[in-house]
């Protein structure tokens, strides 16, 4: 028995057509799926250097231990402000050639950077305990940072604020609100 294969439902389609337009198919999918790869590695490039970033914001902290303020006149004004730091548990290391401190008060607002020497623009720390350069690299460390108010703003008279502002390298901030107390009369050194 003999089939006769003429019926339209049961005949594929062949010409040289539909073969350029199956190949035009293949090649735009190709392409398409080339550039969704790129597009997916580059993403999740910058989503893995954005989640490096955070993390060392987040995690690289300066942990003021103490903060002290000095009446180096005996006029019941602080001039000089020492911070007793350290890096905080999990930190990376940091770097405080690479680090600025914000000091803002009702009258002055300047941003000091790392410097030998303290004055207006720049603040100086001397290791106190742990190696003597200027980068954190063990919890136990401990530096003294010290900053001359009287070369950024006036002297910080009793009862006055300002916010001081530690930023290290990756931009993580630390805040630390000094509060000069309300009576200085006769005492050099002052918990603020």
């Amino acid at each position: 028995m003999i089939v006769d294969v003429t019926d339209n439902d049961e005949r594929g389609q062949v010409g040289i057509g539909t073969l350029i337009i199956f190949i035009a198919m293949v090649l735009v999918a190709a392409v398409a799926a080339g550039v969704l790869i790129n597009t997916a590695g580059l993403l999740e490039s910058t989503a893995s250097d954005t989640g490096q970033d955070s993390q060392a914001q987040v995690s690289n902290q300066i942990d003021v231990v103490t903060a002290v303020g000095e009446n180096t006149d005996g006029d019941d004004a602080v001039e000089i402000l020492n911070f007793t730091v350290k890096k905080s548990a999990g930190s990376d290391n940091i770097d405080l050639e690479d680090a600025t401190i914000d000091y803002q008060s009702d009258t002055a607002q300047q941003t000091l950077s790392y410097g030998a020497v303290a004055n207006s623009t720049h603040f100086n720390e001397t290791s106190l305990k742990g190696d003597d350069d200027a980068v954190l690299d063990d919890t136990s460390e401990r530096v003294s940072i010290r900053i001359n108010v009287t070369d950024v703003d006036s002297a910080l008279v009793e009862g006055s604020e300002a916010t001081v502002r530690f930023v290290d390298q990756s931009g993580a901030t630390t805040i630390y609100g000094v509060n000069v107390p309300d009576s200085i009369s006769g005492e050099t050194f002052v918990e603020v």
